[in-house]
């Protein structure tokens, strides 16, 4: 389908179509998805994999965007990539700003994210290594793990740990996780006690992503530079029948692949450690914060 050329300046029908493109909760996740890979965008199977997106619902979604010119599409190979336009999505807030702001100008000028787009980088021989830490080493941890090491390409090395590790993964986790393509043979549930002895992996981010191992008990990892906080609900800890339980693991899923996705894009090699961190504190403020996460963020 092809996409609505982008304007300047917005009339009245043409933000309805975007704003109403926009209204429906799948729809909004992708296109918040595509800005943070912004300009390259991503494959459609990629799209469907990082918010577990069935493909029938995937493309009729992406088609009702790519209609409104939020999204473009071209052909690479064999994979069609779609690409957020930012410039629609600039003159919706224009638009909005100018008909509904009641504020001074410039108090409604569109405010721009403090993740800025993916950018090019040079494979490292030394990447970034992160250690993501919670409770029971079975759930959030594990999918974080798993979503790290695909997306980081090779510039982050990701590993996993609990305070009080499970015997094994949720198997919720490792079903949802190899229903979309990631290689689930080796994980397993281990403690933090791993990384601090003499052997452990050197480690640049340690990650607390449950509320309990983000408290004081937490050990401090030798040599760490940076401990941050994503604090997420755990999704092991919802009752009700088995539908409910797997909507649970999707969503914290979706939280995680979210945060993960505006980390990879960061030119963290390059970034100081001071402007780093403020950073990552306001990815731990994204959709699906907990409580604890909000205010050790703020």
């Amino acid at each position: 389908m092809t996409a609505k050329p982008a304007a300047s300046r917005l009339d009245s029908p043409d933000a309805v179509a975007l704003l109403g493109a926009l209204a429906q909760p799948t729809r909004l996740e992708i296109f918040k998805l595509l800005m943070r890979y912004r300009p390259h965008g991503l494959a459609a199977g990629d799209i469907g994999r990082l918010l577990a997106v069935a493909h029938n619902t995937l493309s009729s979604h992406l088609a009702s965007l790519e209609q409104v010119g939020l999204l473009a599409s071209r052909r690479e190979g064999r994979h069609i990539i779609f690409a957020a336009q930012a410039s629609r999505a600039d003159a919706l807030l224009v638009f909005l700003s100018e008909a509904c702001c009641t504020e001074a100008p410039a108090a409604c000028a569109p405010q721009r994210s403090v993740v800025p787009a993916r950018r090019e980088y040079v494979a490292s021989d030394r990447p970034l290594r992160v250690l993501v830490v919670c409770t029971g080493n079975s759930a959030r941890s594990i999918m974080a793990e798993a979503v790290l090491n695909r997306e980081g390409l090779g510039r982050i090395e990701a590993f996993s740990a609990g305070s009080r590790p499970q015997e094994a993964p949720h198997p919720l986790a490792l079903g949802l996780l190899g229903e979309l393509g990631y290689d689930v043979g080796a994980m397993r549930s281990k403690s933090w006690d791993e990384f601090l002895g003499a052997d452990a992996p050197e480690l640049d981010l340690v990650i607390t992503i449950c509320d309990d191992a983000a408290e004081a008990t937490c050990p401090s990892f030798p040599g760490v530079p940076m401990r941050v906080h994503w604090g997420l609900d755990d999704p092991a800890a919802t009752a009700g029948p088995d539908s409910a339980r797997r909507a649970a693991f999707v969503q914290s899923y979706r939280d995680l692949t979210a945060r993960v996705s505006a980390f990879v894009n960061l030119p963290f090699e390059h970034m100081r450690l001071q402007d780093l961190q403020p950073v990552m504190a306001a990815i731990g403020r994204m959709d699906g914060a907990t409580q604890k996460s909000l205010a050790t963020a703020a």
